[in-house]
Order: structure tokens, then sequence, then C-alpha cells
């Protein structure tokens, strides 16, 4: 985000000594593999909203090293002439596949995949985890929030909290392709066009001599958007009262009605009920009711269910945070490397942590889709080159548990991984942000609510092709 920030740079050290010794060693142009995937769903839901791709493709096409980037490395003393040219002509030429930005991704699964040239490859590594573990975490705690809000609007206000200047614009990017209605945060409204929102803080009634006077000056400044924050003395002795009456004496002569009043502290719930009665009498049933204090969806769920009169949630620190899990987890890892006659060899992590183990191969993920329901049935990995006969029955079993089978017939099988970069070109249209959202919230429809339970949900299984289970099967019998 900041000017003097050379990205190139912005890598963890031991992918330059790596690419370094691939140079050396005349490894440098081998074509590998690797995948980009997650081991399990922040906040152990059911599912991720994988987000991120628009930043990775702007880095990758971005992506060169400056002569001042290559004198820093120089003078660490550990790298090769040939690398540091190397790098002074860095010319992108990989192949990548992504899963599109807002879809619903699992667990084991591969979201990017990148082919090419080991030293690019191993460069790429540290910015496309890092964006996409941070917007992908972020979508998932937002699409939490959102659903537990049940058509409420929800609106991040998490700039303050933030970890970090870009943390706070791309984590609001995040939130709105999640399902978000708005963000406070203007420099994301002018980057990605996220409708931004706001009105004012307590400091705003404390400047004027009175809190009447503080909503009067304000109603009469923002007639057609007049938010009155209600809570900073007693909010139904004090602010509810006066903003009622600055409804009566400015708003209506002006002919204009109040959008909403916020409250930022107390008992939300009662409070939420006790302001709509009062509203309500005092006519203003279109009035809203918003409110924000360290919200997240365990507490919005639990304000609707006992039955709180909320039609607007602000949600800040544990949104732009997601602190109650506060990583993604998303690995790199090498699955195959390309022979010089063009073979794929399978490559394997293995490691008594069944989790940690890789899945080799060149790969696709299908999502099958019953033709009845229009609902996700399940994920299957197969070989890249692998086609689906989906006027064939199909049967799915389980990678671990292996003799649990399921046959599916009158499916749909819709491969995910799209190519992003070809040859190091660009192929792929990148759509507009509110087009992603409209996607994220669609795929979101396409999965069964058991799948979106926020306890115990149902496992939305992943499955291995015959073909691919078999290579692996192999590979660990060998090690």
């Amino acid at each position: 985000m900041k000017s003097e920030f050379e990205l190139s740079l912005l890598n963890d050290f031991y992918e330059f000594t790596m690419s370094n010794g691939y140079y050396l060693e005349g490894k440098g142009e081998q074509i590998v593999y690797f995948d980009v995937f997650f081991r399990k769903v922040p906040d152990r839901g059911g599912y991720a909203i994988c987000c991120g791709l628009d930043q990775v493709i702007d880095y990758i096409s971005n992506l060169s090293y400056s002569e001042e980037a290559v004198d820093f490395l120089r003078q660490k003393g550990l790298f090769s002439e040939g690398f540091l040219n190397y790098l002074l002509n860095f010319k992108f030429s990989c192949d990548v596949y992504a899963v599109p930005e807002g879809t619903p991704v699992f667990p084991g699964e591969p979201i990017l995949i990148v082919r090419g040239p080991a030293i690019q490859a191993q460069l790429l590594e540290t910015m496309i985890l890092l964006t996409l573990n941070h917007q992908s975490l972020i979508a998932t705690k937002a699409s939490r929030i959102v659903r537990a809000a049940d058509g409420r609007g929800v609106s991040e206000f998490g700039a303050r909290r933030a970890h970090g200047t870009a943390a706070s614009v791309m984590g609001a990017r995040a939130a709105y392709i999640a399902g978000c209605t708005s963000t406070s945060n203007a420099l994301c409204d002018k980057l990605y066009g996220v409708p931004c929102s706001g009105t004012m803080a307590h400091s705003w009634v404390q400047s004027f001599p009175g809190e009447y006077e503080a909503f009067e000056a304000y109603a009469r400044n923002y007639p057609d958007s007049c938010v009155l924050l209600i809570d900073t003395f007693n909010v139904l002795k004090s602010g509810l009262p006066n903003a009622i009456r600055c409804f009566d004496e400015v708003l209506k002569p002006m002919g204009c009605r109040p959008v909403a009043v916020r409250i930022d502290s107390g008992d939300i719930t009662y409070l939420s009920r006790k302001i709509r009665s009062v509203l309500d009498e005092a006519g203003y049933p279109d009035c809203k009711i918003m409110v924000s204090n360290s919200l997240d969806e365990y507490i919005i769920r639990d304000c609707i269910n006992q039955g709180a009169k909320i039609d607007l949630f602000g949600v800040g620190e544990r949104l732009i945070t997601s602190r109650s899990e506060s990583v993604f987890g998303g690995v790199y890892k090498i699955v195959a490397v390309e022979e010089e006659d063009g073979s794929i060899t399978p490559k394997i992590k293995v490691s008594e942590n069944i989790e940690k183990i890789t899945t080799p191969c060149f790969k696709q993920v299908y999502r099958m889709f019953a033709k009845d329901t229009g609902k996700a049935i399940a994920d299957l990995i197969t070989l890249h080159d692998e086609v689906i006969d989906e006027s064939q029955p199909y049967t799915l079993f389980d990678p671990v548990h292996t003799w649990k089978k399921k046959v599916i017939s009158d499916y749909v099988a819709v491969p995910l991984l799209k190519p992003i970069f070809k040859s190091g070109r660009l192929v792929y249209d990148k759509p507009s942000t509110g087009e992603i959202r409209a996607h994220c919230l669609e795929q979101l429809d396409l999965l069964w609510d058991e799948v979106k339970r926020f306890e115990n949900p149902h496992e939305f299984y992943v499955d291995y092709s015959e073909k691919l289970w078999n290579i692996k099967n192999n590979l660990l019998k060998c090690d």
C-alpha cells in the first residue's frame, strides 16, 4: 500500500536462497507444479470463502526486480551474479489456475495452482499466501456474520482496528464480497467501489453545547441521510427524546424522514425493543435501528433470538481481525515436476500428521451438483485431464474411509479451477468487486443449510477420483 514498498522483496528470505540454489544446480527452468490449499475451516465452520485472487493477479502482472532490490540482495553476499542478473531480467512465464473469488471452498482441495519454471514458482509463494490467506479469512468470518444477521444489513466498521493499512482496505473488500452491505473505509470505496457509509461519533455530540444542538446541526446539514447516535449520555432519557424532537422540529418541516438511530453501548437487545416502541408511537416506524459495539456472529444471533428490534449491524474489530480465529492456514506445496519429455512425475510430502500429507499430481476440482435440487453434492479432485461423463452414474468414495461410497446420477460436474495466466499472459477477465460479491452469494445458496451451521456443521465431502487415489496410495506405499 505504500509507494516505498517494493513488493518483489516482500518475500520470505528462503525463497531467494532456494531460487539461487535452483539456478546454481541448473534446475531453475525445470517445470514444477505448486498447489495452494488449506487444511481446516476457521471457527470449525463448514466452508470457507476463497478471496484475494484479484490482488494476486495484480501482483504477478507487475512483478519485477529493480536495480535497488537486486543491490540489496547482492549486499547479503549469498547470491550468485548469474541469479541476480536473472532477477534483473525477470519475465513471468508460468501458468496459473485458480478458483474464482467468492467461491465456497473446502479443506484439502487446490484453490490455486502454479505451473512453471522452479525459480518463478518459488518466488510467488509468500505473496500468494499472504494475499489469499488474509482475504479468505476475513471473507469467511464476514460470511458467518452476515448469515447470523439473517437478512439485516451488516456494515464493516473495522478500519481503525485492522492490522495495518493494507489489512483495513483488503479486509473491507473481502467483507463486502462475502455479503456486507457497506464499509466505513472511504479508501476501499475509491479503490474497489465498496459503498462507504458513516455519520457521527460521540465527539460530534460532545462538541456542541448540548445533545439536541448536535442533532439539530447534523440533521440540518444531512437531511436526506440523517442517522443520529443516541447513546452519548442516556439512550432512553436523553438520546431518544432529543432525536425525536429533532425529527419533529428539523426534518419534518424540510419534508424529510430520518434514516436511523444508532446505539454503541448498553444492552442492545433491551434498548432496541424500547427504542422501537417509542419510535413507532412517535410516528417514525420507518426509522431504522442500528447497533454496533464489538459484535460477532454469536452476539448477533443471540440478539435476534431474544427478540431484538435491530435493522442494521455495524461490525468492527471482531470482523476485520477475525478475532475468534486469526489464521486461515493456507499452504503452498509442490505436487509434481515435469520431465524433459513432457511427462509429469507426481511428488508427495509424507507426515505422521495425516492432515499434512499432500495430494500429488496436476489436478482439477469438480463440484458435483444435483440436477433436481441444484444443490452441491460433493467436490471431486481429479487428474487435470480427467473428463467426467455426466451421462453416466459416478461412484464417489471417501479417500480416507474408502468403503464409504455413494453412487450419484442426474448430476452436473462443474470444474472450479479456471485458467488465469497461460505462459505468463493474463487470460482471465477480472470481474468487478460487485460481480464477485454476487457470485459469492449465489454460490452460497447452492450449499445445504446443514453445511452452513455454526456448530457441528455437516461435513461437505471432498473426494478423489480413482486414478488420483491410486497414485497417492501407491506413493504412500513406496515411502
